[in-house]
């Protein structure tokens, strides 16, 4: 089950990024990004996928508490565990994802 949404937030990273290799050996990179509501006082969390030479740079310029910019669609995606049971997760795959390095 996919459905695509654009998404565009800023946050900062819960955690260093996590960049892996696909068996063709394309990067991809793994960030969780905490979302502060001014309104409400409540933090959301976004599982962010990065692709590429993107996710490349950001696994090299990017670290915990790093605020950051991210562009993308969001995706629901169903997979199965290894126990056999069925699970669904929605994460952002990001188009862009923007930083300052100061």
């Amino acid at each position: 089950m996919n459905e695509h949404k654009n998404e565009l937030f800023v946050g900062r990273l819960g955690i260093d990024p996590v960049l892996k290799y696909t068996p063709k050996q394309k990067p991809v990179c793994e960030l969780s990004i905490a979302i502060n509501s001014r309104t409400t006082q409540k933090t959301t969390w976004k599982k962010v996928i990065v692709w590429g030479k993107q996710a490349e740079l950001c696994n090299l310029y990017l670290k915990k508490g790093k605020q950051v910019f991210v562009q993308g669609r969001r995706q629901l995606r169903e997979f199965m565990t290894s126990d056999g049971e069925k699970r669904r997760c929605e994460e952002v795959i990001a188009s862009l994802i923007g930083f300052s390095n100061l």
